[in-house]
């Protein structure tokens, strides 16, 4: 059984405990935070659970195995470097770091002492994303043409990072994880409209070697909430609502095909070719319970997360390249390929 430990129960917190107080295998040992008020809240709703506003005593705990670290992105360096020198797996809420100076450090203390180190991108292990990285493995959806995502609402609004950093994120390791592949460069251009806080809405286009464009508008100024993505082959395309109830992903038979006939070719003869929509079947699988028997599968078998450090890592590169580019008024910014960190066998 493995005994883990929260720090932090602010806006995340909650639901890490929830679900790891139900994962098979698990056991929460305790929480940290330094509301008080916070804790009261633990105790009531877990009361076998020990509570402490010192994440010391959690790091010294020598039964608990693994903690994870659910507080702002400033603080997770230093937490996440603590929890490894005590020798203990770690759980690390996204964005991994503020710099991926510091993100490499924790992979390489991760690695040194054989740990698991998990980056919490929940969006991979929803029922959705997975099928839609199942048909594009498959080749159902042909050559990927584009990726458009709009991921926008009312608040909520960061002390500390940008609206890149807290919803863009989202799609960055997205489409790591479906395309498998880096993007060559980005641009980006956004604003704040409230002097002395981070950007509150951008506009980011990501450019693949492939030819596969990606471009993600996020805000956090919107009267309405959305979350959507368009995913265009040459045979098929999806549709992804993350806020729809039953039908979150629909696959259309829709393409345009171009004739080999030079005559034709010369008229710009275009085939449109309009079939069927079919929504498949989605695993409903909360994703955090999805995720958190993954990392006890991980921690239990030696094997590497698929939202591991590596993935973490590429996130937080995208993030700087992003606001650098932000920075210089949507300057197209190279993007340095991060090597892959070769560990344990991908789970």
């Amino acid at each position: 059984m493995i005994k883990i430990g929260i720090i932090g129960y602010g806006y995340w917190g909650p639901n890490l405990v929830r679900n790891f107080a139900e994962t098979s295998g698990a056991i929460i040992a305790g929480v940290a935070d330094l509301n008080p008020k916070r804790l009261e809240i633990v105790q009531k709703r877990y009361p076998g659970v020990r509570t402490t506003t010192q994440f010391q005593d959690l790091l010294g705990d020598p039964s608990i195995d693994a903690i994870a670290v659910a507080t702002p992105v400033s603080t997770h360096f230093e937490l996440g470097m603590a929890v490894l020198k005590a020798d203990k797996h770690l759980w690390l809420e996204k964005p991994m770091t503020e710099t991926s100076e510091q993100a490499r450090k924790l992979i390489d203390e991760a690695e040194k002492r054989n740990l698991v180190l998990i980056v919490d991108h929940t969006f991979i292990y929803t029922g959705a994303v997975l099928k839609m990285a199942e048909l594009i493995k498959s080749g159902d959806l042909g050559n990927i043409y584009y990726y458009d995502s709009t991921r926008v609402n009312l608040g909520l609004f960061q002390r500390d990072v940008s609206v890149i950093s807290d919803l863009a994120v989202h799609d960055f390791s997205i489409l790591d994880y479906l395309l498998g592949e880096q993007p060559a460069a980005v641009s980006a251009v956004g604003t704040n409209h409230f002097p002395g806080t981070p950007e509150n809405l951008a506009y980011l286009t990501l450019f693949y070697d492939s030819g596969i464009i990606a471009h993600i508008n996020v805000n956090w100024l919107a009267p309405v909430k959305v979350r959507q993505i368009l995913i265009g082959g040459s045979k098929k395309m999806i549709t992804y609502d993350d806020l729809e109830p039953s039908e979150k992903i629909r696959v259309y038979d829709k393409g345009i095909s171009f004739t080999d006939d030079p005559q034709q070719i010369y008229e710009m003869r275009v085939g449109y070719r309009t079939g069927d929509m079919w929504a498949p079947r989605l695993d409903s699988t909360e994703a955090l319970r999805v995720e958190g028997d993954h990392f006890v599968e991980c921690i239990e078998n030696g094997k590497t997360p698929l939202t591991d450090g590596s993935l973490g890592l590429r996130v937080v590169e995208l993030i700087e390249a992003a606001t650098r580019s932000m920075n210089e008024r949507g300057r197209s910014v190279e993007i340095k390929g991060t090597q892959m960190y070769q560990g344990r066998k991908v789970a």
